[in-house]
Protein backbone atom coordinates (compact mmCIF):
# COMPACT_ATOMS: atom_id res chain seq x y z
CA UNK A 1 0.00 0.00 0.00
CA UNK A 2 1.38 3.23 -1.08
CA UNK A 3 -1.31 4.92 2.10
CA UNK A 4 -0.62 4.74 5.48
CA UNK A 5 -3.28 4.16 8.20
CA UNK A 6 -1.35 4.28 11.15
CA UNK A 7 -1.77 7.57 13.70
CA UNK A 8 1.49 9.81 13.11
CA UNK A 9 0.56 12.21 15.71
CA UNK A 10 -1.19 12.48 18.85
CA UNK A 11 -2.78 15.70 21.32
CA UNK A 12 -1.00 14.40 24.09
CA UNK A 13 2.51 14.32 22.82
CA UNK A 14 2.26 17.58 22.20
CA UNK A 15 2.41 19.22 25.97
CA UNK A 16 5.75 17.86 26.87
CA UNK A 17 7.34 18.69 23.26
CA UNK A 18 5.62 22.37 24.17
CA UNK A 19 7.68 22.45 27.30
CA UNK A 20 10.95 21.10 25.84
CA UNK A 21 11.04 23.87 23.29
CA UNK A 22 10.12 26.87 26.29
CA UNK A 23 13.39 25.12 27.49
CA UNK A 24 14.68 25.75 24.20
CA UNK A 25 13.72 29.55 24.48
CA UNK A 26 15.00 30.19 27.84
CA UNK A 27 18.29 28.58 27.06
CA UNK A 28 18.74 30.79 24.53
CA UNK A 29 17.29 34.13 25.68
CA UNK A 30 14.56 34.12 23.44
CA UNK A 31 10.33 34.77 24.08
CA UNK A 32 8.93 33.12 20.91
CA UNK A 33 10.56 30.64 18.51
CA UNK A 34 8.46 30.53 14.97
CA UNK A 35 7.79 26.58 13.53
CA UNK A 36 6.02 26.44 10.09
CA UNK A 37 5.18 24.01 7.68
CA UNK A 38 7.32 24.65 5.44
CA UNK A 39 10.75 23.03 4.58
CA UNK A 40 13.77 24.70 3.03
CA UNK A 41 12.52 24.29 -0.29
CA UNK A 42 8.50 26.11 0.41
CA UNK A 43 7.03 23.36 -0.83
CA UNK A 44 3.91 22.54 0.18
CA UNK A 45 4.37 19.21 0.89
CA UNK A 46 7.23 18.27 3.24
CA UNK A 47 9.35 14.92 4.27
CA UNK A 48 9.44 12.84 7.29
CA UNK A 49 12.01 15.15 8.79
CA UNK A 50 10.33 18.30 7.45
CA UNK A 51 7.47 17.90 9.90
CA UNK A 52 8.51 19.59 12.70
CA UNK A 53 4.45 21.76 13.13
CA UNK A 54 2.87 18.37 13.58
CA UNK A 55 5.58 16.96 15.54
CA UNK A 56 5.06 19.96 18.16
CA UNK A 57 1.21 20.38 18.14
CA UNK A 58 -0.24 17.35 16.44
CA UNK A 59 -1.67 19.22 13.77
CA UNK A 60 -1.27 17.63 10.37
CA UNK A 61 -2.56 19.60 7.99
CA UNK A 62 -0.66 20.83 4.73
CA UNK A 63 -0.61 24.57 5.60
CA UNK A 64 -0.34 26.55 8.57
CA UNK A 65 1.98 26.96 11.67
CA UNK A 66 2.65 27.63 15.33
CA UNK A 67 4.16 30.85 16.95
CA UNK A 68 5.17 29.33 20.66
CA UNK A 69 5.90 31.99 23.07
CA UNK A 70 6.66 31.60 26.86
CA UNK A 71 2.75 31.88 27.92
CA UNK A 72 0.99 31.02 25.06
CA UNK A 73 1.15 28.55 21.85
CA UNK A 74 -1.19 29.88 18.70
CA UNK A 75 -1.72 27.44 15.66
CA UNK A 76 -2.46 29.12 12.66
CA UNK A 77 -4.91 27.79 10.65
CA UNK A 78 -6.59 28.90 6.92
CA UNK A 79 -10.51 28.11 6.60
CA UNK A 80 -9.90 24.35 5.16
CA UNK A 81 -8.87 22.99 8.76
CA UNK A 82 -10.84 24.66 11.24
CA UNK A 83 -12.75 21.53 12.25
CA UNK A 84 -9.36 19.27 11.91
CA UNK A 85 -7.48 21.33 14.15
CA UNK A 86 -10.15 20.89 16.88
CA UNK A 87 -9.53 16.98 16.77
CA UNK A 88 -5.54 17.16 16.60
CA UNK A 89 -3.95 19.75 18.95
CA UNK A 90 -4.40 19.58 22.95
CA UNK A 91 -5.95 22.36 24.93
CA UNK A 92 -2.45 24.49 25.85
CA UNK A 93 -2.01 25.02 22.02
CA UNK A 94 -4.70 28.05 20.79
CA UNK A 95 -6.52 27.71 17.48
CA UNK A 96 -5.71 30.80 15.28
CA UNK A 97 -8.14 32.15 12.25
CA UNK A 98 -5.86 32.68 9.88
CA UNK A 99 -5.31 34.72 7.82
CA UNK A 100 -7.61 36.83 9.33
CA UNK A 101 -5.62 37.12 12.08
CA UNK A 102 -1.65 38.07 10.88
CA UNK A 103 0.72 36.97 13.10
CA UNK A 104 2.36 40.16 13.36
CA UNK A 105 -1.12 41.39 15.04
CA UNK A 106 -0.89 38.88 17.03
CA UNK A 107 2.02 38.90 18.14
CA UNK A 108 1.25 43.12 19.46
CA UNK A 109 -1.46 41.82 21.34
CA UNK A 110 0.70 38.74 22.90
CA UNK A 111 4.15 40.56 23.54
CA UNK A 112 2.83 44.47 24.37
CA UNK A 113 5.97 45.28 26.13
CA UNK A 114 7.98 43.56 23.45
CA UNK A 115 10.34 40.13 22.74
CA UNK A 116 12.68 38.33 20.82
CA UNK A 117 10.97 36.26 18.45
CA UNK A 118 13.88 33.13 17.61
CA UNK A 119 13.14 31.45 13.64
CA UNK A 120 14.99 29.18 11.50
CA UNK A 121 16.35 31.48 8.11
CA UNK A 122 16.23 28.28 6.13
CA UNK A 123 12.51 27.51 6.88
CA UNK A 124 10.89 31.01 6.03
CA UNK A 125 10.35 33.00 2.92
CA UNK A 126 11.59 36.15 2.34
CA UNK A 127 8.58 37.13 1.81
CA UNK A 128 7.35 35.96 4.93
CA UNK A 129 9.97 37.98 6.99
CA UNK A 130 9.76 41.29 5.02
CA UNK A 131 5.85 41.25 5.69
CA UNK A 132 6.20 40.39 9.37
CA UNK A 133 9.09 42.94 9.92
CA UNK A 134 7.12 45.51 8.53
CA UNK A 135 4.25 44.78 10.36
CA UNK A 136 6.40 44.91 13.84
CA UNK A 137 7.67 47.97 12.78
CA UNK A 138 8.54 50.74 15.00
CA UNK A 139 7.26 47.95 18.53
CA UNK A 140 9.97 46.53 20.82
CA UNK A 141 9.46 43.05 19.15
CA UNK A 142 12.78 41.41 17.57
CA UNK A 143 13.15 39.12 15.22
CA UNK A 144 16.32 36.98 15.79
CA UNK A 145 17.63 34.02 13.32
CA UNK A 146 19.16 31.47 14.86
CA UNK A 147 19.39 27.62 14.66
CA UNK A 148 16.07 25.44 14.87
CA UNK A 149 15.18 24.54 18.52
CA UNK A 150 12.59 21.87 17.04
CA UNK A 151 15.88 19.76 15.55
CA UNK A 152 16.98 20.34 19.01
CA UNK A 153 14.40 18.25 20.70
CA UNK A 154 13.71 15.76 18.27
CA UNK A 155 15.59 12.79 19.37
CA UNK A 156 14.07 10.55 16.60
CA UNK A 157 14.04 13.03 13.64
CA UNK A 158 14.41 11.01 10.68
CA UNK A 159 17.18 11.66 8.40
CA UNK A 160 16.89 13.86 5.16
CA UNK A 161 15.31 11.72 2.07
CA UNK A 162 17.86 10.02 0.24
CA UNK A 163 15.98 8.81 -2.88
CA UNK A 164 17.24 8.22 -6.41
CA UNK A 165 16.12 10.56 -9.43
CA UNK A 166 15.12 9.26 -12.58
CA UNK A 167 15.06 10.36 -16.21
CA UNK A 168 11.23 11.70 -17.66
CA UNK A 169 10.73 10.36 -20.44
CA UNK A 170 10.38 13.20 -23.64
CA UNK A 171 7.25 11.27 -24.84
CA UNK A 172 5.41 12.71 -21.64
CA UNK A 173 7.61 15.67 -20.87
CA UNK A 174 7.06 16.77 -24.43
CA UNK A 175 9.67 19.32 -24.71
CA UNK A 176 13.51 18.03 -24.27
CA UNK A 177 15.40 19.57 -21.26
CA UNK A 178 18.25 21.89 -22.76
CA UNK A 179 15.28 23.40 -25.22
CA UNK A 180 13.71 24.86 -21.83
CA UNK A 181 17.02 25.90 -20.56
CA UNK A 182 17.39 27.62 -23.86
CA UNK A 183 13.88 29.70 -23.62
CA UNK A 184 14.29 30.46 -19.93
CA UNK A 185 17.72 32.18 -20.50
CA UNK A 186 16.94 33.96 -23.51
CA UNK A 187 13.77 35.58 -21.38
CA UNK A 188 16.70 36.58 -18.80
CA UNK A 189 18.90 37.88 -21.17
CA UNK A 190 15.62 39.82 -22.22
CA UNK A 191 14.80 41.25 -18.74
CA UNK A 192 18.32 42.02 -17.96
CA UNK A 193 18.97 39.79 -15.62
CA UNK A 194 22.80 37.43 -15.41
CA UNK A 195 20.54 34.11 -13.60
CA UNK A 196 17.74 32.95 -11.57
CA UNK A 197 17.53 31.03 -8.73
CA UNK A 198 15.19 27.61 -8.54
CA UNK A 199 14.10 26.65 -5.25
CA UNK A 200 10.76 24.81 -6.03
CA UNK A 201 11.99 21.25 -6.43
CA UNK A 202 8.90 20.86 -9.19
CA UNK A 203 10.72 23.54 -10.89
CA UNK A 204 13.40 21.89 -10.84
CA UNK A 205 12.02 18.86 -11.84
CA UNK A 206 10.22 20.00 -14.99
CA UNK A 207 13.19 22.25 -15.91
CA UNK A 208 15.90 19.34 -16.24
CA UNK A 209 12.57 16.16 -16.92
CA UNK A 210 13.84 14.30 -14.10
CA UNK A 211 11.46 13.16 -11.50
CA UNK A 212 12.14 11.89 -7.89
CA UNK A 213 10.78 10.10 -4.76
CA UNK A 214 12.00 12.73 -1.71
CA UNK A 215 8.49 13.36 -1.16
CA UNK A 216 5.25 11.02 -0.97
CA UNK A 217 2.51 11.41 -2.79
CA UNK A 218 5.23 13.82 -4.90
CA UNK A 219 7.05 12.90 -7.92
CA UNK A 220 10.41 15.53 -6.66
CA UNK A 221 13.81 15.67 -5.02
CA UNK A 222 15.18 18.37 -2.87
CA UNK A 223 17.99 20.21 -4.31
CA UNK A 224 18.33 23.78 -5.47
CA UNK A 225 19.27 25.18 -8.99
CA UNK A 226 20.65 28.33 -10.53
CA UNK A 227 20.03 29.15 -14.16
CA UNK A 228 22.33 31.61 -16.05
CA UNK A 229 21.73 33.62 -18.63
CA UNK A 230 23.86 31.70 -21.13
CA UNK A 231 21.80 28.08 -20.50
CA UNK A 232 24.27 26.72 -18.07
CA UNK A 233 22.58 25.03 -15.38
CA UNK A 234 24.32 24.82 -11.47
CA UNK A 235 22.35 21.78 -10.00
CA UNK A 236 22.83 21.57 -6.21
CA UNK A 237 21.64 17.99 -5.21
CA UNK A 238 23.23 14.98 -3.09
CA UNK A 239 25.27 13.23 -5.69
CA UNK A 240 24.05 9.81 -4.41
CA UNK A 241 20.83 10.98 -5.62
CA UNK A 242 21.52 10.85 -9.26
CA UNK A 243 23.15 7.37 -9.92
CA UNK A 244 20.43 6.21 -12.10
CA UNK A 245 20.22 9.18 -14.05
CA UNK A 246 23.05 8.51 -16.36
CA UNK A 247 23.17 11.10 -19.55
CA UNK A 248 19.81 12.13 -19.46
CA UNK A 249 20.51 15.72 -17.78
CA UNK A 250 21.72 17.98 -20.46
CA UNK A 251 25.28 18.51 -21.13
CA UNK A 252 24.76 22.66 -19.81
CA UNK A 253 23.56 21.34 -16.67
CA UNK A 254 26.81 20.75 -13.64
CA UNK A 255 26.30 18.68 -10.53
CA UNK A 256 27.17 19.98 -7.16
CA UNK A 257 26.66 18.70 -3.73
CA UNK A 258 23.93 20.64 -1.60
CA UNK A 259 26.91 22.70 0.64
CA UNK A 260 28.20 24.31 -2.32
CA UNK A 261 24.84 26.63 -3.37
CA UNK A 262 25.32 29.25 -0.52
CA UNK A 263 29.33 29.51 -1.86
CA UNK A 264 28.06 29.31 -5.47
CA UNK A 265 25.17 31.96 -4.62
CA UNK A 266 27.25 34.88 -2.55
CA UNK A 267 29.45 34.59 -6.51
CA UNK A 268 26.70 35.84 -8.54
CA UNK A 269 27.20 38.92 -10.30
CA UNK A 270 24.75 41.49 -11.74
CA UNK A 271 20.89 41.11 -10.99
CA UNK A 272 19.49 37.83 -9.88
CA UNK A 273 16.18 36.83 -10.70
CA UNK A 274 14.34 35.24 -7.43
CA UNK A 275 10.91 34.65 -6.17
CA UNK A 276 10.62 36.15 -2.65
CA UNK A 277 7.72 33.86 -2.00
CA UNK A 278 10.22 30.97 -1.95
CA UNK A 279 13.08 31.90 -1.68
CA UNK A 280 14.71 31.29 1.91
CA UNK A 281 15.47 34.07 4.03
CA UNK A 282 19.04 32.43 4.26
CA UNK A 283 19.49 32.57 0.68
CA UNK A 284 18.12 36.12 0.65
CA UNK A 285 20.41 37.09 2.60
CA UNK A 286 23.19 36.22 1.20
CA UNK A 287 22.22 37.28 -2.07
CA UNK A 288 21.97 40.76 -1.43
CA UNK A 289 21.40 43.65 -3.48
CA UNK A 290 21.59 41.40 -6.19
CA UNK A 291 18.32 39.74 -5.38
CA UNK A 292 15.47 40.83 -7.98
CA UNK A 293 12.09 39.61 -6.93
CA UNK A 294 10.46 38.97 -10.52
CA UNK A 295 9.24 34.92 -9.84
CA UNK A 296 10.20 31.44 -10.56
CA UNK A 297 11.19 31.80 -14.06
CA UNK A 298 9.65 28.44 -14.62
CA UNK A 299 6.39 29.00 -12.73
CA UNK A 300 3.89 30.12 -16.00
CA UNK A 301 5.81 27.89 -18.32
CA UNK A 302 5.60 24.70 -15.89
CA UNK A 303 1.75 26.00 -15.65
CA UNK A 304 1.32 26.18 -19.94
CA UNK A 305 1.48 22.66 -19.96
CA UNK A 306 2.27 21.11 -23.66
CA UNK A 307 0.34 18.92 -26.01
CA UNK A 308 1.73 16.00 -24.91
CA UNK A 309 1.60 16.62 -21.15
CA UNK A 310 -2.29 17.13 -22.01
CA UNK A 311 -2.08 14.22 -23.86
CA UNK A 312 -1.14 12.33 -21.45
CA UNK A 313 -3.10 13.43 -18.60
CA UNK A 314 -6.17 12.87 -20.21
CA UNK A 315 -5.16 9.83 -21.47
CA UNK A 316 -4.09 9.21 -17.35
CA UNK A 317 -7.56 10.52 -16.44
CA UNK A 318 -9.47 7.79 -18.59
CA UNK A 319 -7.35 4.83 -17.04
CA UNK A 320 -7.59 6.67 -13.53
CA UNK A 321 -11.87 6.78 -14.11
CA UNK A 322 -11.96 3.45 -15.02
CA UNK A 323 -10.32 2.51 -11.71
CA UNK A 324 -12.90 5.13 -9.73
CA UNK A 325 -16.09 3.52 -11.91
CA UNK A 326 -14.93 -0.21 -10.77
CA UNK A 327 -14.61 0.92 -7.24
CA UNK A 328 -18.19 2.71 -7.13
CA UNK A 329 -19.96 -0.10 -8.88
CA UNK A 330 -18.60 -2.53 -5.89
CA UNK A 331 -19.16 -0.02 -2.96
CA UNK A 332 -23.09 0.07 -4.56
CA UNK A 333 -23.13 -3.38 -3.83
CA UNK A 334 -22.28 -3.55 -0.46
CA UNK A 335 -24.92 -3.10 2.11
CA UNK A 336 -25.22 -0.05 4.74
CA UNK A 337 -22.75 -0.83 8.04
CA UNK A 338 -20.74 -3.68 6.59
CA UNK A 339 -17.74 -1.67 5.82
CA UNK A 340 -15.46 1.82 6.57
CA UNK A 341 -13.67 3.90 5.37
CA UNK A 342 -10.32 2.28 5.14
CA UNK A 343 -11.65 -0.40 3.10
CA UNK A 344 -12.99 2.11 0.42
CA UNK A 345 -9.65 3.69 0.49
CA UNK A 346 -7.83 0.42 0.33
CA UNK A 347 -9.85 -1.21 -2.72
CA UNK A 348 -9.50 2.29 -4.45
CA UNK A 349 -5.96 2.12 -4.23
CA UNK A 350 -5.76 -1.28 -5.76
CA UNK A 351 -7.72 -0.69 -8.29
CA UNK A 352 -5.66 2.11 -9.16
CA UNK A 353 -2.50 -0.40 -8.95
CA UNK A 354 -3.28 -2.53 -11.92
CA UNK A 355 -1.94 0.21 -14.04
CA UNK A 356 1.40 -0.30 -14.68
CA UNK A 357 1.70 3.54 -15.08
CA UNK A 358 1.06 4.28 -11.51
CA UNK A 359 3.86 5.22 -9.53
CA UNK A 360 1.92 6.49 -6.19
CA UNK A 361 -1.04 7.60 -5.39
CA UNK A 362 -1.30 12.05 -5.70
CA UNK A 363 -2.36 12.42 -1.73
CA UNK A 364 -3.69 10.46 0.98
CA UNK A 365 -7.15 9.64 -0.28
CA UNK A 366 -9.49 11.02 1.38
CA UNK A 367 -12.72 8.74 2.43
CA UNK A 368 -14.60 10.42 5.50
CA UNK A 369 -18.17 9.94 5.94
CA UNK A 370 -20.81 10.84 7.87
CA UNK A 371 -19.54 13.86 10.19
CA UNK A 372 -15.92 12.97 9.06
CA UNK A 373 -16.77 14.24 5.61
CA UNK A 374 -17.23 17.56 7.13
CA UNK A 375 -13.12 17.50 7.63
CA UNK A 376 -12.62 18.53 4.51
CA UNK A 377 -8.69 17.09 4.65
CA UNK A 378 -9.45 14.06 6.50
CA UNK A 379 -7.11 11.20 6.64
CA UNK A 380 -8.46 7.94 7.82
CA UNK A 381 -6.82 5.91 10.52
CA UNK A 382 -7.13 2.77 12.08
CA UNK A 383 -8.58 4.69 15.45
CA UNK A 384 -10.54 6.99 13.00
CA UNK A 385 -12.07 4.13 10.94
CA UNK A 386 -15.51 4.78 10.92
CA UNK A 387 -18.19 2.55 9.04
CA UNK A 388 -20.66 3.79 6.14
CA UNK A 389 -24.06 3.68 7.64
CA UNK A 390 -27.48 4.24 6.43
CA UNK A 391 -27.79 7.80 5.67
CA UNK A 392 -24.38 8.98 5.70
CA UNK A 393 -22.45 10.71 2.70
CA UNK A 394 -19.15 9.35 1.45
CA UNK A 395 -16.59 12.37 0.78
CA UNK A 396 -14.52 10.62 -1.74
CA UNK A 397 -11.23 12.38 -3.01
CA UNK A 398 -8.23 10.58 -4.43
CA UNK A 399 -5.55 10.30 -6.98
CA UNK A 400 -2.54 8.88 -8.95
CA UNK A 401 0.09 10.03 -10.53
CA UNK A 402 1.00 8.21 -13.22
CA UNK A 403 3.83 8.17 -15.67
CA UNK A 404 1.61 10.42 -18.30
CA UNK A 405 -0.33 12.45 -15.99
CA UNK A 406 -1.64 13.45 -12.24
CA UNK A 407 -5.24 12.81 -11.47
CA UNK A 408 -7.48 14.25 -8.68
CA UNK A 409 -11.19 13.74 -8.66
CA UNK A 410 -14.01 13.73 -5.85
CA UNK A 411 -17.20 11.96 -5.37
CA UNK A 412 -19.51 12.37 -3.31
CA UNK A 413 -21.90 8.90 -2.52
CA UNK A 414 -25.22 7.98 -0.91
CA UNK A 415 -25.05 5.81 1.19
CA UNK A 416 -28.49 4.15 1.94
CA UNK A 417 -31.07 6.90 1.83
CA UNK A 418 -30.05 10.46 1.79
CA UNK A 419 -31.72 13.42 3.58
CA UNK A 420 -33.53 16.10 2.15
CA UNK A 421 -31.09 19.16 3.80
CA UNK A 422 -28.38 16.68 2.01
CA UNK A 423 -29.93 16.80 -1.13
CA UNK A 424 -30.38 19.95 -1.49
CA UNK A 425 -27.16 20.68 -0.66
CA UNK A 426 -25.50 18.26 -2.72
CA UNK A 427 -27.37 19.78 -5.84
CA UNK A 428 -26.49 23.32 -4.85
CA UNK A 429 -22.39 21.94 -4.91
CA UNK A 430 -23.02 20.52 -8.08
CA UNK A 431 -24.54 23.40 -9.95
CA UNK A 432 -21.73 25.17 -9.07
CA UNK A 433 -19.43 23.17 -10.55
CA UNK A 434 -21.62 22.70 -13.75
CA UNK A 435 -21.57 26.42 -13.99
CA UNK A 436 -18.19 26.72 -13.94
CA UNK A 437 -17.54 23.75 -16.05
CA UNK A 438 -19.87 25.95 -18.69
CA UNK A 439 -18.11 29.08 -18.27
CA UNK A 440 -16.61 31.02 -21.40
CA UNK A 441 -14.47 34.18 -20.18
CA UNK A 442 -12.72 36.57 -21.40
CA UNK A 443 -8.86 36.33 -22.31
CA UNK A 444 -6.67 38.05 -19.44
CA UNK A 445 -8.99 37.11 -16.74
CA UNK A 446 -7.73 35.27 -12.89
CA UNK A 447 -8.71 33.17 -11.32
CA UNK A 448 -10.22 35.67 -8.43
CA UNK A 449 -12.58 37.14 -11.65
CA UNK A 450 -14.17 34.20 -12.06
CA UNK A 451 -14.40 32.04 -8.70
CA UNK A 452 -17.72 32.76 -7.80
CA UNK A 453 -19.61 31.61 -10.70
CA UNK A 454 -18.67 27.98 -8.55
CA UNK A 455 -20.15 29.57 -5.65
CA UNK A 456 -23.62 31.37 -6.85
CA UNK A 457 -26.10 28.98 -6.02
CA UNK A 458 -24.53 28.16 -2.44
CA UNK A 459 -24.49 31.78 -2.10
CA UNK A 460 -28.12 32.15 -3.17
CA UNK A 461 -28.93 29.89 -0.42
CA UNK A 462 -26.77 31.77 2.02
CA UNK A 463 -24.08 28.80 2.27
CA UNK A 464 -20.62 28.65 1.20
CA UNK A 465 -17.59 26.71 1.82
CA UNK A 466 -14.07 27.58 3.31
CA UNK A 467 -11.29 26.52 0.62
CA UNK A 468 -10.61 27.79 -2.90
CA UNK A 469 -12.97 26.75 -6.21
CA UNK A 470 -10.07 24.98 -7.60
CA UNK A 471 -5.97 24.78 -7.85
CA UNK A 472 -3.66 24.01 -10.10
CA UNK A 473 -2.79 20.48 -10.97
CA UNK A 474 0.98 19.34 -12.26
CA UNK A 475 2.15 16.83 -15.34
CA UNK A 476 3.06 13.91 -13.36
CA UNK A 477 4.46 16.69 -10.65
CA UNK A 478 2.60 18.14 -7.41
CA UNK A 479 -0.98 17.78 -7.27
CA UNK A 480 -1.16 21.62 -6.34
CA UNK A 481 0.27 23.76 -8.30
CA UNK A 482 1.07 27.22 -9.09
CA UNK A 483 0.79 29.90 -9.81
CA UNK A 484 -2.81 29.16 -11.02
CA UNK A 485 -5.81 28.72 -9.10
CA UNK A 486 -9.45 29.29 -8.86
CA UNK A 487 -9.34 31.38 -6.11
CA UNK A 488 -10.20 34.93 -4.75
CA UNK A 489 -6.94 35.67 -4.11
CA UNK A 490 -5.48 34.42 -7.51
CA UNK A 491 -4.45 36.83 -9.81
CA UNK A 492 -2.72 35.12 -12.30
CA UNK A 493 -4.26 35.20 -15.71
CA UNK A 494 -5.51 31.92 -16.82
CA UNK A 495 -3.83 30.96 -20.30
CA UNK A 496 -4.47 27.84 -22.48
CA UNK A 497 -2.63 24.93 -21.27
CA UNK A 498 -3.31 25.22 -17.68
CA UNK A 499 -4.91 22.24 -15.95
CA UNK A 500 -7.29 23.10 -12.51
CA UNK A 501 -9.51 21.64 -10.37
CA UNK A 502 -13.40 22.76 -9.87
CA UNK A 503 -14.42 21.87 -7.06
CA UNK A 504 -16.90 23.11 -5.46
CA UNK A 505 -18.12 21.91 -1.75
CA UNK A 506 -20.61 22.26 1.26
CA UNK A 507 -19.64 21.08 4.81
CA UNK A 508 -21.58 20.99 8.11
CA UNK A 509 -19.76 20.49 10.74
CA UNK A 510 -20.61 17.51 13.15
CA UNK A 511 -23.03 16.07 10.52
CA UNK A 512 -22.08 15.81 6.61
CA UNK A 513 -19.73 17.03 4.03
CA UNK A 514 -19.77 17.29 0.07
CA UNK A 515 -17.66 17.92 -2.67
CA UNK A 516 -17.50 17.10 -6.85
CA UNK A 517 -14.34 17.36 -8.33
CA UNK A 518 -13.50 17.56 -11.86
CA UNK A 519 -9.75 18.59 -13.58
CA UNK A 520 -10.64 20.81 -16.73
CA UNK A 521 -7.66 21.83 -18.93
CA UNK A 522 -7.70 25.57 -20.41
CA UNK A 523 -8.50 26.18 -24.03
CA UNK A 524 -9.51 28.84 -26.63
CA UNK A 525 -13.36 28.77 -27.04
CA UNK A 526 -14.42 28.17 -30.47
CA UNK A 527 -16.55 31.48 -32.03
CA UNK A 528 -20.28 31.76 -31.41
CA UNK A 529 -22.28 33.06 -33.88
CA UNK A 530 -22.66 36.01 -31.62
CA UNK A 531 -19.29 36.55 -30.76
CA UNK A 532 -17.60 39.47 -30.81
CA UNK A 533 -14.90 39.23 -33.88
CA UNK A 534 -11.88 41.33 -31.64
CA UNK A 535 -12.28 39.29 -28.45
CA UNK A 536 -10.57 36.31 -27.63
CA UNK A 537 -12.76 33.89 -24.98
CA UNK A 538 -11.34 30.88 -23.40
CA UNK A 539 -13.07 27.74 -22.02
CA UNK A 540 -12.63 24.51 -20.37
CA UNK A 541 -12.27 21.41 -21.36
CA UNK A 542 -13.05 18.54 -19.25
CA UNK A 543 -10.01 15.84 -17.89
CA UNK A 544 -12.23 14.07 -15.37
CA UNK A 545 -14.75 11.20 -16.43
CA UNK A 546 -16.72 9.34 -13.53
CA UNK A 547 -20.45 9.51 -12.54
CA UNK A 548 -22.08 11.33 -10.16
CA UNK A 549 -24.67 10.04 -7.72
CA UNK A 550 -27.97 10.92 -9.38
CA UNK A 551 -29.47 9.94 -5.78
CA UNK A 552 -28.70 12.97 -4.45
CA UNK A 553 -29.66 15.32 -6.97
CA UNK A 554 -33.23 17.56 -6.71
CA UNK A 555 -34.11 17.07 -10.25
CA UNK A 556 -36.51 19.58 -9.71
CA UNK A 557 -34.00 22.38 -8.85
CA UNK A 558 -31.91 21.66 -12.33
CA UNK A 559 -32.51 23.94 -15.00
CA UNK A 560 -32.75 22.44 -18.52
CA UNK A 561 -29.07 23.70 -19.59
CA UNK A 562 -27.79 21.97 -16.30
CA UNK A 563 -29.99 18.89 -16.80
CA UNK A 564 -28.62 18.96 -20.30
CA UNK A 565 -24.93 19.36 -19.31
CA UNK A 566 -25.65 16.42 -16.79
CA UNK A 567 -26.31 13.89 -19.64
CA UNK A 568 -24.03 14.78 -21.97
CA UNK A 569 -21.55 14.49 -19.37
CA UNK A 570 -22.57 11.07 -18.25
CA UNK A 571 -23.31 9.73 -21.93
CA UNK A 572 -19.62 10.82 -22.44
CA UNK A 573 -18.45 9.23 -19.06
CA UNK A 574 -20.12 5.84 -20.00
CA UNK A 575 -18.72 5.93 -23.65
CA UNK A 576 -15.45 6.28 -22.45
CA UNK A 577 -15.28 4.07 -19.25
CA UNK A 578 -17.31 1.63 -20.71
CA UNK A 579 -14.75 -0.24 -22.86
CA UNK A 580 -12.29 -0.41 -20.25
CA UNK A 581 -14.10 -1.72 -17.25
CA UNK A 582 -15.55 -5.47 -16.27
CA UNK A 583 -18.64 -6.56 -17.47
CA UNK A 584 -20.40 -6.06 -14.23
CA UNK A 585 -18.85 -2.60 -14.30
CA UNK A 586 -19.96 -1.53 -17.47
CA UNK A 587 -23.91 -2.33 -16.79
CA UNK A 588 -23.78 -0.48 -13.28
CA UNK A 589 -22.13 2.58 -15.30
CA UNK A 590 -24.96 2.30 -18.07
CA UNK A 591 -27.39 2.07 -15.37
CA UNK A 592 -26.68 5.28 -13.17
CA UNK A 593 -25.50 7.54 -16.11
CA UNK A 594 -29.05 7.34 -17.72
CA UNK A 595 -30.29 10.18 -18.66
CA UNK A 596 -32.58 12.15 -15.79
Amino acid sequence: MFQSFEVTARPEQGPPRLAALRAELSREGLDGFLVPRADAHQGEYVAPRDERLSWLTGFTGSAGFCAVLKNSAGVFIDGRYRTQVKRQVADLFTAVPWPEVQLGSWLKEQLPQGGKIGFDPWLHAASQIKTLTQELAGTAIELVQCDNLIDRIWEDQPAPPMNPVLPHALDYAGEPGAQKCDRLARGLCEAGQTAALITLPDSIMWLLNIRGADIARNPVAHGFAILHDDARVDLFMATEKLHQIGDHLPASVTCHEPNEFLPAVAALKGNVAVDTNSLPQSVADTLGDNLVAVGDPCALPKARKNAAEIAGSAAAHLRDGAAVVELLCWLDAQAPGSITEMEVATRLENLRRRDPALRDISFETISGTGENGAVMHYRVTEESDSRLEAGHLLVLDSGGQYLDGTTDITRTIAIGTPGQDECAAFTRVLQGMIAMSRLRWPKGLAGRDIEAVGRMPLWLAGQDFNHGLGHGVGAYLSVHEGPQRLSRVSTVPLEPGMILSNEPGYYREGAFGIRIENLLVVEPAPALDTSDPERDMLCWRGLTYAPIDRRLIVKEMLTDAERDWLNAYHAETAAKLGPDVSSAAQSWLDDVTKAI
